[in-house]
C-alpha cells in the first residue's frame, strides 16, 4: 500500500491550525494515516491523543501493518496493546509481532510483505500464494526461496512476467543479503551501503526469515537521522516543529539555552582574571573575539566530520587515536597559517610587533583545543550513551572559548609591557 499522496497544504493547514484535533478531523478517512505519519511526532501525538478508541482503530486498519506500528508506537505501551486487540485479524498478529521488537532494531525497521516458496515450486503455484497475499494485503510481495527453513535467495518480481505454468522457480532465484534482526539501525545503513540492494532480509537468531527492509525504508530512516543531526548541532530539540506554538518551543529549548548561560559565565570569569591586563592594554578587547571565534568555527568543523564518522561507524572511541592526531595535526598547521595572517594585520595596524606574536601563538593553541575538543567529546559523549551532536556542542565552545581567552591573556600578561 503506496498510500495517497498528500497535498502540503493540508499538512500546513493543520500545523497552523489552533484546533488541530477539528482540522483533522474535517479530512477525508482514507488520508488521515497518511496525513498522521507526515506530522512532527509532538503534532501527531496531540492529535492522537484526542481521538477516541473508535476513531484510531479504523484509521490504523486502513493503513498496512507497518505504518499501523510506527503509529502505535507513538501511544503509551497500554494503549497500543488495548487499540491492538481491535484490529482487524489479518493486521493484529502482524502488528502484535511487529511491536514486540525494538523500533531502532532492523526488525524494527522490516515489514512482512513476503512471501516463501522451497526448491522446486513451480511458477503457477507460486502466482497462487501471491495472488492471495495481494488480496489481504494490497500489496505485491518480495518473494523469497528457503530451503529446510534457512534463506537461499530471491526470486526477482519481473521473472513471473517472463515464466508460467510446470516450470521451476530454481533457476532464477538471485542472491540476496541478510542481516540479524536485533542488529541496530547504523548496521541496518552499513548493510545497504556494503551490498547495494534494493531491499535486504530480516532472520532470526535461527536464520529464519522474519520480514524485509525496502531501500524506500531505508532512505525515511537517512532523511530522519539528517534532521536529527541538524536540529542536534543547533541545540534544537529534533522533536520540534517549525509551527509549535510559543511554550512549545520554549519547553525544547530552555534547558539548552541555560548551560549555555552557565558556560558564559566561566569564560566570563577566565576574563575577569585578567582585568587588570585588559585596562593596561586595551587593544586585546579588540582581538578576544577573533580568537574565540576562530576556535569555535574551527571546532564546529571537527564536529561535523567527527558526527558523520560516528553515524557511519568509521571510527569509536577505542580505535580514535590517530583519528584525533590527524584533527590536532590539522588544527596546528591551520592554526599557524591563520595566526600569521592575524599577526601581520596586528604589526600593520597597530605597529607592534609583540601583539603580532601574542595573536599568533594564541591562535594555533586554541586551534589546537578546538581540534582535540571537536575531536574528543562527541566520541565521550557517544560512549555515554549521550547523542554526540546534541551534547558536545555546549561543551566544545566551552572549552574554545575558556582555553582561547585563557591563553591569549596570560600571553599578553606575560610578553606586554
Amino acid at each position: 500500500m503506496v498510500g495517497p499522496v498528500i497535498d502540503e497544504k493540508v499538512l500546513d493547514e493543520i500545523r497552523k491550525s489552533k484546533q488541530k484535533l477539528d482540522t483533522f478531523r474535517d479530512l477525508d478517512e482514507g488520508i488521515k494515516g497518511f496525513v498522521l505519519l507526515k506530522l512532527s511526532r509532538p503534532t501527531r501525538q496531540k492529535i492522537m491523543k484526542g481521538l477516541d478508541n473508535d476513531e484510531l482503530v479504523k484509521i490504523l486498519n486502513s493503513l498496512d501493518p507497518t505504518k499501523a506500528t510506527s503509529l502505535l508506537h507513538d501511544l503509551s505501551k497500554l494503549r497500543a496493546r488495548h487499540l491492538t486487540k481491535k484490529l482487524d485479524t489479518d493486521a493484529k498478529e502482524k502488528v502484535e509481532l511487529l511491536l514486540s521488537f525494538n523500533p531502532k532494531t532492523a526488525a524494527g525497521l522490516m515489514n512482512l510483505d513476503y512471501v516463501v516458496a522451497t526448491p522446486g515450486t513451480h511458477f503457477e503455484d507460486l502466482s497462487r500464494d501471491i495472488e492471495e497475499h495481494e488480496k489481504h494485503t494490497g500489496k505485491f510481495p518480495s518473494i523469497f526461496m528457503v530451503d529446510d527453513g534457512k534463506l537461499v535467495g530471491e526470486l526477482p518480481g519481473h521473472v513471473l512476467a517472463l515464466h508460467k505454468g510446470k516450470e521451476k522457480i530454481d533457476n532464477y532465484v538471485k542472491r540476496v543479503p541478510h542481516i540479524r534482526y536485533d542488529n541496530d539501525e547504523h548496521q541496518v545503513v552499513d548493510s545497504f551501503l556494503k551490498h547495494p540492494h534494493d531491499k535486504v532480509v530480516v532472520l532470526d537468531e535461527n536464520e529464519d526469515i522474519l520480514g524485509v527492509i525496502h531501500s524506500d525504508d531505508l532512505l525515511a530512516l537517512l532523511d530522519k537521522r539528517r534532521s536529527s543531526d541538524l536540529y542536534g548541532l543547533a541545540g534544537v530539540n529534533k522533536e520540534e516543529d517549525a509551527n509549535d506554538g510559543l511554550f512549545m518551543k520554549v519547553k525544547f529549548r530552555w534547558l539548552w539555552l541555560i548551560i549555555n548561560l552557565g558556560t558564559a559565565f566561566l569564560a566570563a570569569s577566565v576574563v575577569g582574571m585578567f582585568e587588570d591586563t585588559i585596562s593596561k592594554f586595551t587593544l586585546l578587547a579588540v582581538y578576544m573575539p577573533i580568537v574565540a571565534g576562530m576556535g569555535g568555527n574551527a571546532a564546529t568543523q571537527t564536529l561535523a566530520v567527527t558526527v558523520r564518522g560516528i553515524v557511519m561507524q568509521e571510527i569509536s572511541l577505542k580505535n580514535s587515536v590517530k583519528y584525533i592526531a590527524r584533527e590536532i595535526g590539522a588544527g596546528v598547521i591551520n592554526g599557524a597559517i591563520n595566526g600569521l595572517l592575524v599577526a601581520g594585520v596586528a604589526v600593520f595596524i597597530n605597529k607592534n610587533p609583540m601583539l603580532g606574536l601574542v595573536l599568533a601563538i594564541a591562535m594555533v593553541c586554541n586551534l589546537f583545543i578546538a581540534a582535540f575538543a571537536g575531536a574528543l567529546i562527541p566520541l565521550i559523549m557517544k560512549k555515554l550513551g549521550k547523542d554526540p551532536a546534541t551534547s558536545a556542542t555546549i561543551f566544545i565552545t566551552t572549552c574554545t572559548d575558556v582555553g582561547g581567552f585563557f591563553v591569549f591573556l596570560s600571553l599578553a600578561q606575560a610578553l606586554l609591557k
